[in-house]
């Protein structure tokens, strides 16, 4: 809170920027620290592992969610192409790679299980 004050936000609450500070950190976000008679909070998570995070979240409830599962994909193709056209194509690449990866994973399985029998 004193390094709050001291970059200029004096006008915040100290009760309300505590509450939230602990909120955050009972939530995971926050990572604390006694220093003293106080905490140091520092952001667990960067800004980009938060996003993959909560877009992940999203997604996995938008597809928990539909009754058919190509709905929630349809819907991302379609924003996508709204937005940029370049993305569906890094879309496509992204998707060409994980399949790669599956069918490496499968096949290493199947080797694996071929190799137990014998």
């Amino acid at each position: 809170m004193r390094e709050l004050v001291e970059g200029g936000y004096d006008d915040l609450a100290y009760t309300t920027v505590m509450t939230t500070l602990d909120r955050l950190f009972k939530k995971g976000l926050l990572t604390r620290s006694e220093e003293g008679r106080a905490f140091r909070y520092e952001a667990r998570f960067s800004r980009e592992e938060l996003q993959r995070e909560a877009a992940g979240s999203a997604f996995r409830q938008l597809l928990d969610a539909s009754p058919a599962s190509t709905l929630p994909l349809s819907f991302l193709v379609e924003i996508l192409g709204e937005r940029d056209a370049q993305l569906l194509d890094d879309l496509r690449t992204l998707v060409e790679r994980k399949r790669r990866e599956l069918n490496s994973r499968e096949a290493g399985q199947r080797d694996a299980r071929g190799k137990e029998k014998v």
